[in-house]
């Protein structure tokens, strides 16, 4: 069997890969050679050597970012929700041979919870505003990462960032309608044909919820992509939610939600 007839067997395909004779997956992609033109604006940012990195990719699809990382030496754990793409991710592996460094798993983001593992990198592009439990699972990768993140995400038009007061009163709500303020759409029919398409945040929204989990902003390479570190001074600030994160794992949260319960009165009682 050529390769022709396995990528028609093995169609459709949302990723159009470059085999290494040359052949692509899905060269009339209605998106163009994608996604390969966002992989042309992050691959400068990336250190060329990545071997002894652990690396997770998220919603992996065909598997083109898990490749272009194993290239360079990272060992990747892909995973996926959809079968489909997995055995499509594995025929892509074996075709350059990386199948040795990529590990194919059906898995959803929030599975990463019970993981007992860090990675070095976590690949997070094109899958947060498919979900219904967004900031969950920033919160659950932040938990896992030691280096850096790479994430993207559908966005709201415009890149203003309002400046946000660390608090105000109930009733200077009118404020949060400025331009730049954070905040997320709701998409409850669909966008684009895709009933998965939930949400579309703004900038600040991105940059705030990031901010939320413990995540520092290090560099915005192109639209709609961030570049994150752990910050311990923005995961010290949210330790009190830990309680929520265990509960939605289904770790025990008793413990963890003292912290929560003894400061109430700091924003419950008010102040005189």
């Amino acid at each position: 069997m050529n390769l022709q007839q396995d990528i028609e067997n093995l169609s459709p395909w949302f990723h159009n890969i470059h085999l290494p004779d040359g052949t692509q997956t899905a060269p009339n992609h209605l998106l163009g050679d994608f996604p390969r033109f966002k992989w042309v604006d992050i691959a400068p940012h990336l250190p060329e050597d990545l071997s002894g990195w652990q690396v997770l990719d998220i919603g992996c699809n065909a598997g083109f970012y898990s490749i272009e990382l194993a290239k360079r030496g990272a060992n990747v754990l892909a995973i996926d929700i959809d079968p489909h793409y997995l055995k499509q991710a594995s025929w892509v592996a074996k075709q350059f041979g990386l199948e040795d460094k990529i590990e194919l798993q059906q898995m959803q983001v929030y599975d990463v919870a019970r993981l007992d593992r860090k990675f070095d990198l976590i690949w997070y592009m094109g899958v947060m505003y498919h979900l219904r439990y967004p900031l969950l699972s920033l919160d659950i990768l932040s938990q896992k990462l030691r280096k850096l993140m790479v994430f993207q995400t559908l966005t709201m038009p415009g890149n203003k960032v309002a400046e946000v007061p660390d608090d105000f009163g109930i009733d200077e709500r009118e404020q949060m309608q400025q331009a730049g303020w954070p905040v997320m759409a709701f998409i409850e029919k669909k966008l684009a044909g895709d009933i998965t398409n939930w949400w579309a945040p703004n900038h600040a929204c991105i940059e705030a919820m990031l901010r939320s989990c413990g995540l520092k902003v290090t560099k915005k390479p192109a639209h709609e992509l961030y570049f994150c570190e752990p910050d311990d001074a923005l995961k010290a600030e949210q330790a009190w939610n830990e309680s929520e994160l265990l509960a939605a794992t289904g770790k025990p949260w008793l413990e963890a939600v003292a912290e929560k319960v003894a400061r109430k009165n700091e924003y419950m009682v008010p102040k005189k």
